[in-house]
């Protein structure tokens, strides 16, 4: 049996990868975990968390599932992509899920497009239709500035792990993603050592790839990746 940990990223929760998580949850007969790092969620309560009690949170998950199955997958987005691959690298799991992985952050360029893009749907009345605005709207004044740095040191703390992967790795990437840089990707494919790994890209994806334009090719290519055998390197556009 399959057990499948999908970890969220930072200020977010399980509802941003919900797409993915019900495709897998309606194509296999796995057991899927998508556990809420502490003080995430759709209400926000970062005050008083660390970084530390995200990793142990996603580290007892995991723990959970080694008790009861076989063969174990892990699914990160962001944040979580970093915790994903931290785990993949003290567990030696059997397959891992890079999706719009953290490693670097904040693309400027395309910070700056969206930022226009946001501008002229104000200006024209628009802004309520305006999909990135409504998402992060709800965030402003709900993340204090101490748990930007938590989320500094995890990324931190978890990169030197990276040399440590040997699972074989699906890393996926929006062109379009202005937290993180899509030349995130090629990096992430530098550091981490596993013989067997497939980079795409998604041309119309920004960050939250999991509910953006391309979820469907993105959550049947991560189904494809997970249920059969990955051979050699390949990077995909």
């Amino acid at each position: 049996m399959i057990g499948c940990l999908i970890i969220h990223g930072f200020t977010g929760g399980p509802h941003e990868l919900e797409p993915l998580t019900e495709y897998l949850e309606a194509n296999t007969d796995w057991h899927i975990s998508v556990p809420t790092l502490p003080g995430h969620g759709r209400n926000l309560m970062l005050e008083n968390v660390n970084y530390k009690s995200w990793l142990e949170t996603a580290e007892a998950s995991l723990k959970k599932l080694r008790e009861k199955y076989d063969e174990i997958y892990i699914i990160g987005f962001s944040m979580g992509g970093m915790i994903a691959a931290y785990l993949a690298a003290k567990y030696k799991v059997n397959k891992l899920v890079l999706l719009a992985t953290a490693g670097k952050y904040l693309s400027f360029k395309q910070i700056s497009v969206d930022l226009g893009d946001v501008l002229r749907d104000g200006i024209t009345g628009k802004l309520g239709q305006n999909k990135l605005y409504c998402h992060y709207k709800r965030k402003l004044g709900s993340v204090p500035f101490r748990a930007n740095l938590e989320f500094l040191k995890l990324v931190r703390q978890t990169r030197k792990y990276l040399k440590n992967v040997e699972s074989p790795v699906l890393i996926a990437q929006g062109q379009m993603d202005s937290m993180v840089p899509y030349k995130t990707a090629y990096y992430l494919d530098k550091e981490i050592p596993s013989k067997r790994k497939e980079v795409v890209f998604f041309e119309r994806s920004r960050h939250l790839i999991c509910l953006g334009n391309d979820k469907d090719t993105l959550n049947r290519m991560v189904h494809e990746f997970l249920v059969k055998p990955v051979e050699g390197s390949e990077v995909l556009v």
